[in-house]
């Protein structure tokens, strides 16, 4: 113990040496590899020195991980943990233990990627099945995605998606005024732009006045209202308008479905499903859609497809989503998920089952129905004599009286404009209810009320009457054992982090450490509803302020939104700041955002989500912006120039000469840059956006700041933007941040204040545990390896883009294109070939189609590094024997690749190669073998044939035949 204190200053040194993973002897092996004298000089090469940062980035000392671990206790002393009957959208939860360690708490599940490579996600992909059919069955329609970000984007895409769609030509939109008021924030936030009106007012009686395209309706409401929303629906379709139900999954397993009552759309929150509400998320949003709107769903769906053998396999379905293909007409910019939110509530109703399900509302229900008997016997009747488990009261004269009550009984009730809300959930007890009655003026029993209250009773006519989750898997998993072994058995279906180095550019796939991990799920951080009372989150707010300079001092802006939660949520939240700028100088006519032609798909889209015109700028032979072909464009639009969006280091690996010359020019013209923070990995502690001339950027901390990507999500976007554009960063109805009032000319993004403020905690402890010098250090390793990378592959697989130096930046992109003139292979077969190496792929094709774009982080090890470039250099042996006429590309194992156990005990061998060759290629261990659980993916079976709900187990075993 005494060793350890005094050696306590390196104990936060060797937090960054256990993060960064190269060695001083593997750092000092790959500059000779890369022929570079030292670190400065390879960074002299590689970064221009116009926009080198001059003082270094002093964030404090950094912490040990046990003084990390005590510092976040002392944060998490200062939050208030109180009984939450807020509601509004957030429950009260009980995530049950073996999901919460075995899922949630399991690098297995929070550090695998996006699963655009099937065979190796086929744990994530069954899950995230599960979790749309769990969708379809509650809410009666035919197709659901695998998660949106929050229920109120939800509503706000299901919206966009009404626009579409509906056969109503008006520009306006009806807005049920019984919904959650964030979700009508931040739907004013997105018709605004495009000029679409809202009309927020009673379904039942004013829609057959509204010339509307279509309605959002609470089911049940905010206010707890329980309504038969089916004439509200019939008057939508008289019309050719779309009906929207917002409705919440648990009452659903009692209540009639939103299809039962007609609905074309149903979104909500799956938060309630054992998901912490964590002072606002991460959650996973839901939104379900008739048949005939699917292939206009937003977001993510997975499908059922076949694998070679013909043997059922997942994949994302309609995997090239509207923002890809449709760019600048996009409606929607989502490309991401909540995917392990969603697998969680996915397995929150595997461990339940619909009986479980059904018995937590009826406990619910009846505890809201005793509830409302005593409060009648204290003179204040419910508003609404149906409900399932949220009264509202009017309090009256008494209502702060009884708030001070509550609040000395360590309960939070809902507050709304003259009335309070009392919104229950499974970890309600008696002793809560009779909390509130106290609350309330009286003393009462909760056995007495109970015993004399009738039977709870929903409306006759709004009973569910329909099966739900009847597929096998929700009834197969009752005990804890076989729980334990589903979960294992889908984890060792994938390849994540925990085994292997997934090299994907522009991803960022680097450690999350254990530590940073921790205090996500103490109950002082995970069980806050994002609107208590500031002063009982103060321990949250401490941590925002000081993560909000931290980013100022990284990024070299003047503030900070945290309250994006996406990289796409922050594209355009940057630009609605922007466009927010431009009105209030009187020049909204600035409508033009100059975006190159390498961008990523989001890119466009956002723009045109903000009511912004694309013009594309065209690149040169080696990657970087034509900055003459920029310039032409900013002169002959400079009257409505609103922005340029530039990506840097570019999407193409390579740190740009000309970024301060294509600031200048855009500012010029009167225009704003908007810089993607895509690939600040590369610039932590060495340049500033801030510094040479960006306005805005969005910061994904799933990436560069430690993260993890869940398996496709949770994702954090939050912007830095200079000073003029402080005032019109995103505010929020429930915000009492100073800087973001309420009445700020730009409404909120998200439905919480602070986003998925719970995930903040990990890239807090990230910086608090590195520095300034340790964040440093890991910028210039990043540069490091993906330039060893570079150098090792180029004789092999030539790398596209290198600067003038022969520098990439933190990613490079090399091309096989032209060897599938000499071999036939396709960057196809190289991914699919790396499976049987143990390896997640490159990121494929972008942004040049059949190349591989590799981005090794700074926390590979110089061991891990040479094992991927041992692989591809293996497989560009193999491509050579095709192309020495060994065998045909057809009979190869790089088109039969990956191969499973399926082909090692296939006892009719027949291919061209031998089983060894296929199985168990160069260098790869027999011990710690992967396989792929099955064999290559046929995607276009997939989107022919449109499968993704749970298809019944008859299905699997002819499958198998």
């Amino acid at each position: 113990m005494t060793a350890h204190r005094k050696t306590n200053g390196d104990t936060a040194a060797s937090f960054v040496r256990r993060h960064i993973g190269p060695s001083a002897r593997d750092v000092t092996a790959m500059l000779e590899a890369v022929s570079a004298k030292s670190v400065d000089a390879l960074i002299a090469d590689t970064l221009p020195a116009s926009i080198r940062q001059a003082a270094p980035l002093d964030l404090g000392k950094p912490l040990s991980e046990t003084e990390a671990i005590a510092h976040m206790a002392e944060l998490a002393r200062q939050n208030q943990v109180f009984t939450s009957l807020i509601g509004q959208g957030y429950s009260g939860t009980i995530l049950p233990a073996v999901i919460q360690r075995n899922i949630l708490e399991n690098p297995a599940w929070y550090t695998a990627y996006t699963p655009y490579q099937p065979e190796i996600s086929q744990g994530r992909l069954e899950a995230l099945l599960n979790f749309q059919t769990m969708i379809c069955d509650l809410t009666g329609l035919d197709v659901a995605n695998a998660s949106l970000l929050d229920e109120a984007t939800a509503a706000a895409e299901a919206m966009a998606l009404a626009e579409r769609h509906s056969q109503v030509k008006a520009q306006a939109f009806f807005v049920d005024k019984d919904v959650h008021p964030q979700t009508l924030a931040v739907m004013r936030t997105r018709a605004e732009p495009l000029g679409w009106e809202l009309i927020v007012g009673d379904p039942l009686t004013d829609l057959d006045k509204a010339d509307v395209l279509g309605a959002l309706l609470q089911y049940p409401g905010s206010s707890g209202a329980l309504r038969d929303l089916r004439p509200a629906i019939s008057a939508l379709k008289a019309k050719g308008a779309l009906a929207i139900l917002a409705a919440d999954l648990l009452a659903l397993t009692l209540i009639a479905s939103p299809g039962e009552l007609g609905a074309d759309i149903a979104i909500g929150s799956a938060q309630r499903f054992g998901v912490p509400m964590g002072y606002g998320g991460p959650h996973a949003a839901y939104m379900a859609v008739r048949d005939a709107l699917k292939r206009s769903l937003p977001g993510r769906i997975v499908g059922v497809s076949v694998d070679s053998r013909g043997a059922p396999a997942y994949r994302l379905a309609l995997q090239t989503r509207e923002q890809h293909i449709r760019r600048e007409k996009a409606t929607s910019n989502i490309c991401t998920a909540q995917v392990l939110l969603a697998v969680i509530a996915s397995m929150y109703a595997v461990y339940h089952g619909p009986e479980g399900l059904s018995q937590i509302a009826r406990n619910v229900h009846r505890r809201a129905a005793v509830l409302a008997s005593g409060l009648r016997k204290l003179g204040f009747a419910p508003q609404s004599e149906a409900f399932f488990d949220t009264l509202s009261v009017d309090a009256g004269a008494k209502r702060a009286e009884i708030v001070a009550r509550a609040t000395a009984e360590k309960i939070n009730l809902g507050i709304g404009d003259t009335s309070l809300r009392i919104a229950l959930d499974e970890t309600t007890t008696p002793a809560t209810v009779e909390a509130v009655w106290r609350a309330f003026g009286g003393t009462l029993s909760y056995a007495e009320i109970d015993a004399t209250t009738r039977e709870a009773l929903l409306p006759e006519a709004l009973k569910r009457t329909t099966p739900f989750l009847t597929h096998p898997v929700f009834h197969a998993h009752r005990s804890e054992t076989e729980m334990l072994r589903y979960m294992r058995k889908l984890s060792d279906r994938d390849l994540a982090l925990d085994r292997a180095m997934i090299p994907l550019g522009s991803c960022t796939m680097k450690l999350n450490a254990t530590t940073e991990m921790m205090p996500l799920t103490w109950p002082e951080f995970a069980t806050l509803h994002p609107f208590v009372p500031r002063e009982q989150a103060s321990g949250y707010h401490a941590l925002f302020a000081r993560l909000e300079k931290w980013l100022c001092d990284i990024t070299g802006y003047d503030a900070i939104s945290l309250q994006p939660n996406s990289g796409a949520q922050g594209e355009y939240a940057g630009l609605l700041a922007i466009r927010g700028y431009h009105a209030s100088r009187g020049e909204s006519h600035r409508k033009i955002c100059l975006i190159p032609s390498s961008a990523h798909g989001t890119n466009p889209a956002s723009a045109a989500m903000v009511g912004m015109d694309v013009v594309v700028v065209a690149c040169e032979k080696n990657g970087d912006v034509d900055v003459n072909d920029l310039r032409a464009k900013a002169e002959k639009h400079s009257n409505d120039l609103a922005a340029v969006m530039i990506t840097y280091p570019s999407t193409h690996g390579v740190f740009e000469e000309h970024i301060r010359e294509i600031c200048d020019i855009v500012h010029g013209h009167g225009g704003q840059v908007y810089l993607d923070g895509a690939n600040l990995n590369a610039q932590v502690g060495l340049s500033r956006p801030g510094d040479y001339g960006a306005d805005v950027s969005h910061l994904n901390l799933h990436k560069t700041f430690c993260i993890p990507h869940g398996g496709g999500g949770p994702g954090m976007g939050p912007i830095g933007v200079r000073a003029h554009l402080a005032p019109f960063l995103p505010s929020h109805p429930e915000n009492r941040h100073p800087a973001t009032q309420a009445d700020a000319p730009v409404g909120p993004v998200s439905a919480a204040p602070f986003g998925s403020a719970s995930i903040l905690t990990i890239s807090y402890i990230y910086i608090l545990m590195m520095g300034g010098e340790g964040l440093k250090r890991a910028t210039e390793i990043a540069i490091l390896n993906a330039n060893y990378i570079a150098a090792r592959l180029d004789p092999h697989f030539p790398v596209l883009y290198k600067n003038a130096k022969g520098r990439v930046a933190h990613e490079c992109i090399v091309d096989p294109r032209p060897l599938k003139v000499t071999s036939g292979v396709t960057v196809d077969d190289i991914a699919k070939r790396l499976i049987d190496y143990g390896f997640h792929a490159p990121t494929m094709s972008f942004p040049v189609p059949g190349t591989l774009m590799i981005e090794p982080t700074e926390s590979e090890s110089k061991a891990e590094l040479d094992r991927f470039c041992d692989a591809m250099i293996a497989i560009r042996k193999e491509i050579a024997e095709v192309e020495a006429g060994r065998f045909k590309i057809e009979a190869s194992p790089l088109r039969h690749a990956p191969h499973t156990v399926h082909d090692i005990a296939d006892d009719d061998w027949k291919r061209a190669y031998t089983r060894s060759e296929g199985c168990f290629p160069a260098g790869t261990s027999r011990t710690d073998k992967y396989w792929s659980p099955v064999g290559r993916v046929d995607n276009v079976y997939g989107d022919r044939n449109l499968v993704c709900s749970c298809p019944p187990v008859s299905d699997y075993a002819q499958a198998a035949e």
